[in-house]
């Protein structure tokens, strides 16, 4: 597989096919260091992530994963409550070993149903007081789907109304700006902390950061530490992030714009289903009706023929003959046309690929 996709030259998801080369190309030759998170460009980005979320305070840190439990942890040990609630799918439940659980000592509480998006109606469903409530902007595994303006209101009211603490997992919170057509602190003003990521929708090398309180976010700096994200250098990623999140967050819109032209040229297109349909973000999923060996075979075939990598490994789905796939509208996507999208996903779904 790795040799295929080394011989394209084409991607058609996300940003493409990035070399070390092209991602180091990310950090200027005449960046400014730091010393164990202090000072340099991990300063000036952490200045301009507060800046961008309209919070006091924001930190950078290599990971998501630890970002978000130390921050929950805080919360809980702030409001005396050791329960957390969020939408079943969950990232930090699904994809991070509930690590909120075992090294915090945290309680998951799954809200509604798995495969329907959080609502102020499905909070009702939950009677003990949490300590947060965690919303993630836009869902990922539900396809980028968003909740209705005012019922994410509605739900950080919910929250409220409990004194408990709301925060968000914005690991895509870009993408999701164009939809609610607000500022990235529009949004972010509904929340307690947010977290954001520098390497999903925006493609820097890798980290995150935390902003909120200047107090909260101290406390979680404290965790930073705790859990051995207090590098020595942390410049190379964090001039990636600055990088990155100032070229792409001004492209939002376009990808945006982009994925809806993409999703309704597949719209009626045979074995195949857009999720959301419209997308709700630069981001969806696609429903093949077709089998996960077939769907590799032809995937390889198209790497070979046009030199153009695909999707070749989808995500598993109750059934044997659907497969799911992510589709992230990034740079390279944007040098296909919606015409020529549909064209390549009919040859994945059809059985005369």
């Amino acid at each position: 597989m790795e040799v295929l996709r080394a011989g394209c030259t084409r991607a058609l998801s996300w940003h493409g096919l990035r070399s070390a080369a092209d991602m180091l190309s990310t950090i200027p030759p005449d960046v400014e260091t730091d010393r164990y998170g202090s000072g340099g460009v991990v300063t000036e980005l952490e200045a301009e992530v507060a800046s961008l979320l309209g919070k006091p305070a924001a930190l950078f840190l290599p990971s998501g994963t630890m970002a978000q439990q130390a921050t929950l942890r805080v919360h809980a040990d702030r409001i005396g409550r050791r329960a957390v609630v969020f939408h079943p799918a969950c990232h930090l439940d699904w994809h991070e070993g509930r690590g909120y659980q075992r090294l915090h000592g945290l309680v998951g509480v799954p809200a509604g149903e798995i495969g329907a998006p959080l609502t102020r109606s499905t909070l009702d469903g939950i009677h003990e007081l949490p300590a947060a409530l965690l919303i993630e902007l836009p869902q990922r595994d539900l396809g980028g789907t968003l909740p209705q303006w005012d019922d994410l209101v509605a739900q950080v009211g919910w929250a409220r109304e409990r004194e408990a603490a709301v925060h968000m997992d914005g690991a895509r919170l870009w993408e999701a700006t164009p939809w609610y057509a607000r500022s990235p602190a529009e949004i972010a003003v509904l929340f307690d902390t947010v977290y954001v990521s520098f390497y999903k929708g925006l493609g820097a090398i890798a980290g995150c950061c935390v902003a909120g309180p200047t107090d909260v976010v101290a406390e979680v700096s404290e965790w930073r530490t705790r859990h051995g994200g207090r590098l020595f250098g942390m410049w190379p990623y964090a001039a990636s992030a600055l990088t990155s999140l100032r070229s792409r967050l001004p492209r939002m819109p376009s990808y945006y714009r982009h994925a809806v032209a993409i999703a309704d040229a597949l719209s009626d297109l045979p074995g195949v289903e857009v999720i959301p349909n419209p997308p709700q973000a630069p981001l969806m999923h696609l429903q093949l009706a077709v089998s996960a060996a077939d769907l590799e075979s032809r995937a390889f075939d198209i790497a070979r023929r046009d030199k153009i990598w695909t999707f070749p490994r989808p995500f598993s789905t109750v059934s044997p003959t659907l497969q799911r796939i992510e589709f992230t509208v990034g740079d390279a996507t944007m040098d296909f046309t919606p015409a020529e999208v549909r064209e390549l996903i009919k040859a994945l779904a059809s059985a005369a690929a």
